[in-house]
C-alpha cells in the first residue's frame, strides 16, 4: 500500500486491484473518487451517514471497470466534498486533502483526494467528477491537467448522482503524455485533430484576478502560435453572473431531488454549506427553473455557435489561485459564487473542457488555461495540450 502523506486517500482499508495485464495502461495506478463504485466496497460519497446507509458495490463502476481493463491498478478511493456539494475540497468529517502545489492552501473540490493523489505522484491518474466545476476548479488550483469530457459522452453507471443533467466523469494527470493515455482509453478515440482557431473569451478574462491573466499571458500566447487565427470574444452575452445564476438554480434543485428521500428518511448530519445548498435547492421556484432552462437553452446555443469543429475557445479555468485552507464560512461563499462564473458554461452547454496547467503567480501557486471545443471533440483539446507541451518543451 503506497504512503499518503497529503491525505488523499479514505481512512481505513484501501480499494485496491490489479489492473488487466498487457492493456495500454499498464504500469500505471490510479485512484477513483469515494463517488465511484468497487466492487466489495462502500461508496461513501463522503458523508459518514451515507456510507452507514449503502451496502458495498456488487460491481465496478463503469470508469473503474474501464481503466482496470485497460491494464491501469486501482490504489485506492480517494476523499471527496461531501455527496459532491463543494468545490473549495474542504470534508467537515474527513478532513482536508493536502495541496502539494500549494501548500496551505485548498486542493479545489469535490474530486478533492483525487487532485490531490496526483499532485503529490501517489497515482499516475485518478478519477473524478465535474457537475459544477468539481475536476475543472481542482486541476486548475493544484496544477494539473483535468478533463469535464462532453455532457452525456460516457456511461455513468455506478458513479453516484448529484444533478443528472449536468453531471460528469473526469480523470487528472500530471504530463500531456499520461493524461493523453487516459483519455484515449476513456473516450475510446485515439484521434483527435488540434483546432486550427482560438477564440480567447475576453470577459472570462476580464473577470479573472490581474495576477491570474498575467500568469496565463505566455500560456496563451503559446497557444495563439499553434492555432492559423485568433479572435476576441465575448463568451456570455447576458453576462458571466447570469450564466452563474442558472446553474446555480438548476444545479441545487436537482441535487434536492437526488437526496431528498435520504434526507427525508435519515435527516443526516451534514457539514452547513452542504446542508444550506440543499436547503436552497428546495426552495427553487418552478418560475425560476423555467428562466433557468431558458438561459440554458440560450447558453448552449451561444456556445455552440462560437465554438464550431475546428475552433477552440481558451478561458481562465478558475478567477484566482488556491485559497487558503480554514476561511471563515461567509468568506468561503464569495469565494464559491465567483469560481461558478467561470464554470457555469460547463453544466449548461455540455461542451469538451480541459484545464491545461503551466501557469503560475509570484507566490508560486498554479493557475490553469481552460480549452473548449465543439460536443464530441474531446481528443481534439487532448492533442492540442500535447502540442502546447511539446512547445513548452
Amino acid at each position: 500500500m503506497i504512503d499518503d502523506p497529503v491525505d488523499a486517500f479514505l481512512p481505513g482499508p484501501r480499494a485496491t486491484e490489479a489492473g488487466v495485464p498487457g492493456g495500454p495502461l499498464s504500469g500505471l495506478s490510479f485512484a477513483a473518487k469515494d463517488l465511484f463504485d468497487v466492487a466489495g466496497h462502500v461508496t461513501g460519497g463522503g458523508n459518514p451517514a451515507w456510507a452507514a446507509d449503502s451496502a458495498p458495490a456488487e460491481t465496478h463502476a463503469w470508469a473503474v471497470a474501464r481503466l482496470l481493463g485497460a491494464g491501469a491498478d486501482l490504489a485506492g478511493k480517494t476523499i471527496t466534498d461531501e455527496v459532491s456539494l463543494g468545490i473549495l475540497g474542504e470534508n467537515a468529517f474527513f478532513g482536508t486533502p493536502r495541496n502539494s502545489a500549494a501548500p496551505g492552501h485548498v486542493p479545489g473540490g469535490s474530486s478533492s483526494g483525487s487532485a490531490a493523489a496526483v499532485a503529490a505522484g501517489l497515482v499516475d491518474t485518478a478519477l473524478g467528477t465535474d457537475t459544477g466545476g468539481s475536476v475543472r476548479v481542482p486541476a486548475s488550483f493544484c496544477g494539473l491537467y483535468g478533463i469535464r469530457p462532453s455532457h452525456g459522452r460516457l456511461p455513468l453507471d455506478g458513479m453516484m448522482a448529484q444533478a443528472p443533467s449536468s453531471d460528469t466523469t473526469g480523470w487528472f494527470a500530471r504530463d500531456a503524455a499520461t493524461f493523453a493515455r487516459v483519455s484515449a482509453v476513456m473516450l475510446a478515440d485515439e484521434g483527435g485533430t488540434p483546432p486550427r482557431r482560438l477564440v480567447v473569451a475576453r470577459d472570462a478574462f476580464g473577470f479573472a484576478e490581474a495576477a491570474v491573466r498575467a500568469a496565463l499571458a505566455p500560456l496563451l500566447d503559446r497557444l495563439a502560435g499553434v492555432v492559423e487565427s485568433v479572435a476576441h470574444e465575448v463568451m456570455a452575452p447576458p453576462g458571466l453572473s447570469v450564466w452563474g445564476r442558472a446553474q446555480r438554480t438548476l444545479q441545487p434543485a436537482e441535487a434536492w431531488q437526488t437526496f431528498r428521500d435520504w434526507l427525508d428518511r435519515d435527516n443526516p448530519p451534514l457539514a452547513f454549506n452542504v446542508a444550506r445548498g440543499l436547503i436552497m435547492g428546495s426552495l427553487v421556484s418552478d418560475s425560476d427553473r423555467q428562466w433557468a432552462g431558458l438561459m440554458r437553452r440560450e447558453a448552449r446555443a451561444r456556445l455552440n455557435d462560437l465554438v464550431p469543429p475546428g475552433t477552440v475557445l481558451a478561458m481562465p479555468t478558475t478567477p484566482f489561485a488556491a485559497p487558503p485552507t480554514g476561511l471563515p464560512l461567509t468568506e468561503q461563499n464569495a469565494l464559491r459564487e465567483q469560481i461558478l462564473c467561470l464554470c457555469a458554461h460547463g453544466g449548461l452547454a455540455g461542451l469538451p473542457q480541459i484545464n491545461v496547467p503551466g501557469a503560475r503567480l509570484d507566490d508560486g501557486r498554479p493557475v490553469g488555461l481552460s480549452l473548449l471545443a465543439s460536443p464530441g471533440h474531446d481528443m481534439d483539446l487532448v492533442r492540442l495540450a500535447e502540442k502546447l507541451e511539446t512547445r513548452d518543451g
